[in-house]
């Protein structure tokens, strides 16, 4: 099936952030002398929004202490924010992927867990040439993907309906809000997670390369 709407997860399915999200949670840890982890490790803790990572690379004593939590995301954000792209860089074929679905005609959006700044800032920078219909990041008072109100306010914003649309993303998450959302799914295994992960979220179907994406959409 061809979709008139296709609405893109950020991390680890447009852009390789692991590199930048890993040295600024590692940072917080070295300066109150906790473990860091591995970047093998962040794959696994990504996904939630910038407070539950901080929470999973935390030891847990800490990470059930709120003021403690909300102290460590304020330092994680100031250093990311001034280091969000030192190591992030698209995946290989995905701009010119979005070049031709804009060519076509197909409108596209993006729906992230990670903080509106940051996911404009990223957005502009590695796809500024590309119309999106909506760069939905993480707000105030907006609940975090699985809810699927992100996907419903992109919908009624580009004027699709459900049918039309798919989403595209490299974790169960993502999966998850697009059926919460009824909308089809494409999960993408050279992201963050692993296919059986995708498969078992009930993605519609799983992408193992760009040139396999491009045929599904």
């Amino acid at each position: 099936m061809k979709y008139s709407l296709v609405i893109f997860d950020l991390d680890g399915t447009l852009l390789n952030t692991i590199g930048d999200l890993a040295a600024s949670v590692d940072y917080v840890m070295r300066s109150r002398n906790l473990p860091e982890h591995s970047d093998a490790e962040y794959r696994q803790m990504v996904g939630g929004g910038i407070k539950r990572l901080v929470e999973r690379a935390l030891p847990a004593a800490l990470a059930a202490d709120e003021s403690y939590v909300e102290d460590c995301v304020t330092q994680f954000r100031r250093y990311y924010v001034d280091n969000i792209d030192r190591h992030t860089v698209p995946y290989e074929g995905m701009p010119e992927l979005l070049e031709e679905l804009q060519q076509r005609g197909v409108k596209l959006a993006v729906a992230s867990n990670k903080f509106q700044h940051g996911t404009e800032r990223l957005i502009a920078k590695f796809f500024g040439s590309i119309d999106f219909v909506a760069i939905e990041g993480n707000r105030e008072g907006a609940p975090l993907k699985p809810d699927p109100k992100i996907v419903n306010d992109i919908l009624l914003r580009a004027g699709v309906e459900p049918s039309q649309a798919v989403m595209v993303g490299d974790s169960g998450i993502d999966i998850r809000t697009a059926a919460a959302a009824g909308i089809d799914s494409i999960g993408v295994a050279w992201g963050f997670r692993f296919a059986d992960e995708l498969r078992d979220a009930g993605a519609t179907r799983v992408a193992p390369t760009i040139d396999t994406l491009r045929e599904y959409l």
